[in-house]
């Protein structure tokens, strides 16, 4: 038996010799755009009511060459972010601009294009993970094209990325919102990010009522924006409890995994602290280390020393230590930069957005106030039994 004939796929001009139009009217009937109102509406009805007898549909990709509107968004992702279950980090992002996307009468599709040799010759190397391996190269101007430009706008969501890239964006007056701060030298970007400032200074703010005023912040070893948001929450604070900072008590570790028993045993006998504000990383390693830690009953948390987690640890479940934390509103941005760039989409300019998001605080149970086995306030950072003042040379742990 011979295979079915293949059918004809019908166009814009074909429509038009069913209806005895134009084929500019059918053009300006199915974009749908302002101009499509000049079209008698018994026209417009016949146009429409022939597409879909003859079962037409349009070339999206066409459209947006044109510089029509497809309502189709983009979703970019700088690194392999695609959930292996519902605990992973970047699952409600995903979720949020999914949702809002529908919500909002879009559809999404997913870029994931793997950069070459001369994209990265081009457009520079992307942002390093924090263990400092290279990231995997993923790149938007693959071959040197904006693939992105197949969708109306662009999610931006990722922690390692071509500054460069989102630099030739905002040239291209490409359309597009990042999910999270991200800055370049010289352009201003949209974003949706969470609010690390206040979150970090309400969690100094709870620890300083609770008497706390030796308070160590552990930051992440890489310079990115949360961190700098971070460590700016920390300082504002202390500021805002009327403690002076002590830079001896803002610390870096090369490795997560090198968080030790002794070295916070060293911190609160050397430098007296109370109370430990710790940044999460991507990965398990820094929470595997705090619960190995936990496990040896040397340093109780909160009895010995108070801790709290700078945002979510990484795959968190209920079975894990409840550690007291703020937690990313990450559904809730992801739906609020979908909102953004459609709202961009609606302008004749792209001026940029830049909105932030509260972040939840969450109790757990690792503080508390100053254990009262420790030294009086007036001899606070003193080795215990010791009656010298502790040495430091208040350089970051590497």
């Amino acid at each position: 038996m011979a295979p079915p004939e293949r059918r004809r796929r019908s166009t814009q001009r074909d429509i038009a010799q069913r209806t005895g139009v134009s084929q500019a009217t059918v053009s300006l009937v199915i974009s749908g755009g302002a101009a499509s109102t000049q079209i008698a509406e018994s026209t417009r009805r016949a146009v429409l009511a022939a597409a879909d007898e003859m079962g037409y549909t349009a070339n999206v990709a066409a459209r947006s060459l044109k510089g029509g509107r497809n309502r189709l968004l983009g979703l970019y992702t700088f690194e392999s972010v695609f959930p292996t279950d519902q605990r992973d980090f970047y699952y409600p992002f995903l979720l949020g601009v999914e949702e809002e996307a529908a919500r909002q009468g879009y559809d999404l599709l997913l870029f994931s294009s793997t950069g070459t040799d001369r994209d990265a010759a081009r457009f520079g190397p992307r942002d390093a993970h924090a263990s400092g391996a290279p990231a995997a190269e993923r790149s938007i101007y693959v071959g040197g094209s904006n693939r992105l430009k197949i969708a109306d706008g662009c999610v931006l969501l990722g922690r390692n990325v071509r500054r460069e890239e989102l630099s030739a964006l905002v040239r291209e007056d490409f359309p597009f919102v990042f999910v999270g701060r991200r800055e370049v030298d010289d352009a201003e970007l949209s974003y949706v990010a969470a609010d690390y400032v206040a979150a970090t200074g309400a969690l100094v703010a709870e620890l300083a009522r609770l008497g706390h005023r030796r308070i160590l912040y552990l930051r992440a070893l890489e310079d990115s924006e949360p961190a700098r948001d971070r460590e700016e929450g920390y300082r504002r604070g202390l500021a805002e409890a009327g403690i002076v900072p002590d830079e001896a008590l803002i610390r870096t570790l090369a490795d997560p995994a090198d968080l030790s028993i002794e070295r916070v045993e060293e911190w609160i006998g050397g430098l007296g602290i109370t109370a430990l504000l710790v940044e999460p990383t991507e990965d398990d390693r820094l929470t595997e280390a705090l619960a190995t830690m936990a496990g040896t009953r040397r340093v109780r948390f909160p009895a010995d020393c108070s801790l709290a987690l700078l945002g979510d640890p990484p795959c968190w479940t209920p079975e894990l230590r409840d550690w007291t934390r703020f937690s990313l509103p990450r559904a809730q941005m992801a739906g609020q930069a979908v909102r953004v760039l459609i709202e961009l989409l609606d302008q004749e300019s792209h001026e940029p957005r830049q909105l932030t998001v509260p972040c939840a605080y969450v109790p757990g149970d690792s503080i508390g106030p100053v254990p009262a086995h420790r030294v009086p306030a007036h001899r606070v950072g003193l080795r215990p039994g010791v009656g010298t003042e502790p040495e430091s040379d208040g350089r970051p742990v590497t």
